[in-house]
This record gives C-alpha cells, structure tokens and sequence, in this order.
C-alpha cells in the first residue's frame, strides 16, 4: 500500500546554505517591505464616511419624499404617488450617470448613493455608458446589465419560488 502523504517525482535535494540565506533574506525583505507598506497606507476614514453616507442618503431619500408628497399634493393616491417617484428618482439616477455627476456623489457618499433607488440605476446606465464607443448593440445594449443583470435574474427566480410556496401553502 503506498503512503498518499508523499509526492510524486524525485525527492528533493536539501538546500545549500547559500541557498538557504537567500531565502531568509527575501523573506526579511518580504517582510520589511509589508511593515513599510503599511506605515504608508492612508488608513480608513470609517466614521467620516459613514457619516458622508447617512447624509447624503438621507438627502436623497428626502427628496424622494418631496416628490411624493408633490405627487400626492396632485391628486394622486398614496401608492400611485409611490410609483411616480420610483420612476422619477429612477430616471434622475440615470441622467445624473449619464452627465458624470452620480459617480462624484458615490465617491463622496459611498453605501450612501448605492442603497436607494437612484443607485439601481447608476448600476444600469455606468456600464452602458463605458462600452458607448463600441456602438449601441455591442456596446451599450449588450453592458447595460452587466452590474443589475444577475440582481434582476435571481431577485425574479426567488420572487416566483416564494410565490410558488405561498400558493402551495394556501
């Protein structure tokens, strides 16, 4: 029976000491190097950008209210004034990634511009705007859900399979 611990091909020859000091010293530089690195490397700004983060969104979410209550101030109903917003804040998302304002925001606001509705679109529109120059079908067309694309896909499939359980369960 052979002894599965060992490895194929020829045993190794033991290392000469030179070969041995060589080894140290690269990983003394290794490591020299990595303790350098890492007395240079700007250190997260956690609370600063949390804060940038609730703000912003905050600001976003509020205008969102804004417009649903201009909405509803218009005689629509509480959810068709929802529905008007999404698509009104879905469509600002878009043209501020379109003009290159939405991604100097998320630099600023990071989760911030990416959790309302406005991020969604940002995903949808930033792919597609980098791939313009290689035409519509190739390029815009065929990126434009690279980011949302697989969100969509399993938000659909996990949407039908609790419907299913739900109408199972009945």
């Amino acid at each position: 029976m052979a002894d599965s611990t060992k490895q194929p091909g020829p045993p190794k020859k033991p290392l000469t000491l030179a070969e041995q000091v060589r080894q140290q010293k690269q990983t003394y530089d290794q490591q020299a190097y990595q303790r350098l690195a890492d007395s240079v490397k700007p250190r997260p700004r956690v609370i600063v950008n949390a804060l940038n983060a609730f703000w912003i969104g905050g600001i976003i979410s509020a205008l969102a209210q804004v417009i649903t209550l201009i909405f509803a101030s218009a005689g629509l109903n509480p959810r068709d004034a929802a529905s008007a917003t999404v698509i009104v804040m879905v469509f600002l998302g878009a043209f501020l990634t379109g003009l290159g304002i939405y991604d100097e925001i998320g630099k600023v606001a990071g989760a911030g511009s990416i959790i309302p509705i406005t991020g969604f679109a940002n995903s949808i529109v930033a792919p597609a705007m980098e791939f313009k120059r290689e035409g519509f079908v190739f390029g815009v067309a065929a990126r434009m859900f690279t980011v949302a694309g697989p969100v969509l896909v399993y938000g659909f499939i996990v949407s039908v399979l609790i419907g299913l359980i739900a109408y199972f369960l009945k």
